[in-house]
């Protein structure tokens, strides 16, 4: 994970659409439905939109029918990080990359139970897919055999 890291204010502010920028800086959600992976369930890795670490398998996934991506687990659980949420009067989990430090949604513990019970509730504006047959030339060739399982 060391060859992730976070790019400054300035590049991150040239990289990112709006969406991405208000929802991995200034921890905003995109709607729900209306974003680019809630359905996508082709094979790949998705990494951080902001340092392109590596976070959730395609193998991962599944349709919560919440409106947004939904994972069962990340790719290891030490590349992100968790943090208490008492926005919205509520309390939530909130899920970051762990270099990018990039807002990437909620961790919730109703998901199906014979996939650990977690669902990892995360907006496609924090998010890059990579297809299974980029991984390598991305250099994410690492991760392919995991897909396997």
């Amino acid at each position: 994970m060391k060859k992730y890291k976070r790019p400054s204010q300035e590049e991150i502010k040239m990289k990112l659409t709006d969406i991405q920028y208000k929802v991995t800086q200034e921890n905003g959600t995109e709607r729900p439905f209306l974003n680019e992976y809630d359905k996508n369930f082709e094979k790949g890795i998705y990494v951080d939109i902001v340092s392109g670490e590596p976070l959730f398998l395609s193998s991962d996934k599944f349709n919560s029918g919440c409106g947004w991506p939904a994972f069962s687990k990340p790719i290891k659980r030490e590349y992100i990080k968790e943090k208490a949420d008492f926005s919205h009067n509520m309390h939530r989990v909130e899920v970051r990359s762990k270099e990018g430090d990039s807002h990437l949604g909620h961790v919730f513990t109703d998901g199906p139970k014979d996939l650990g019970g977690l669902r990892y509730c995360i907006n496609s504006a924090s998010l890059r897919f990579i297809p299974l047959d980029k991984m390598d030339e991305e250099g994410y060739g690492e991760y392919i055999h995991l897909l396997d399982k």
